[in-house]
């Protein structure tokens, strides 16, 4: 897979889809996209996301999204496969939220790199501004990894405005790990057969895509795969208080 570079600050606005729904929005806005580039390589369309994600023993991270906090950064390590031996790329990502506005700063890393960090907590020698400042966060904060989250991804990109991203996330899955590769990991499901519809852009939507919204009658909700994914799969760690 390529490696697109996706540092800069957008919107991000997530709906919740029946299998109904989603056919119905893919359709109703068919005319105006076509499948990005990952998508098409894939034959069924789809491609595989999995990524670890990080939190204090306390799960501050997890409180902050619970909350609604307005300034917070995420940390996780992602690839675009199911399996060590696929090769695939491997992503180290901060994602900071500032308001109603989300930043994703990446680069990519080997897989002896990722093994390397995961065993030291420090990444070899580098002047790469990623790593440094996710090293940082993970020894200020003392940051573990806690949850795995898995699901596959339909891609699609506006023909007409450049920054438009819109995505469908099928068959979204956790699993209590602290790895990437864990051996025979046991995934629970995350709203089983409903899937995650995501619309990303920099700038204002145009006018085609908030009518289809409004007529499909779609409403933004919460939807960290992060949070849902601690609640259903690491329960045994999250304050009973806590909901999302």
């Amino acid at each position: 897979m390529n490696r697109p570079n996706n540092d800069d600050w957008r919107f991000e606005y997530k709906y919740r889809l029946s299998a109904q729904q989603y056919y119905q929005v893919r359709s109703a806005f068919s005319p105006y996209v076509r499948r990005d580039e990952y998508t098409l390589r894939r034959e069924n369309k789809r491609y595989t996301v999995r990524s670890i994600y990080f939190d204090t023993p306390d799960l501050r991270a997890l409180q902050e999204k619970i909350n609604g906090d307005c300034d917070r950064t995420k940390l996780r390590i992602r690839t675009y496969a199911s399996t060590e031996e696929a090769g695939s790329d491997i992503r180290v990502e901060l994602k900071a939220r500032k308001g109603i506005t989300v930043e994703k700063r990446n680069t990519f890393i080997t897989i002896d790199m990722y093994h390397a960090f995961m065993q030291t907590r420090h990444w070899p020698e580098t002047a790469d501004p990623v790593l440094i400042e996710f090293e940082r966060y993970i020894h200020l904060k003392n940051l573990k990894p806690i949850i795995l989250i898995e699901y596959l991804r339909e891609g699609y990109v506006a023909s007409t405005q450049k920054d438009l991203r819109i995505t469908f996330d099928h068959n979204v899955r956790s699993a209590a790990s602290s790895a990437l590769f864990p051996c025979d990991p046991f995934f629970r499901s995350i709203h089983r057969n409903m899937v995650t519809f995501e619309i990303k852009c920099n700038k204002s939507q145009p006018a085609w895509l908030l009518d289809m919204v409004k007529q499909q009658g779609l409403r933004i909700v919460a939807n960290s795969k992060f949070a849902q994914g601690v609640q259903i799969s690491r329960p045994e760690i999250v304050v009973p208080s806590w909901s999302y």
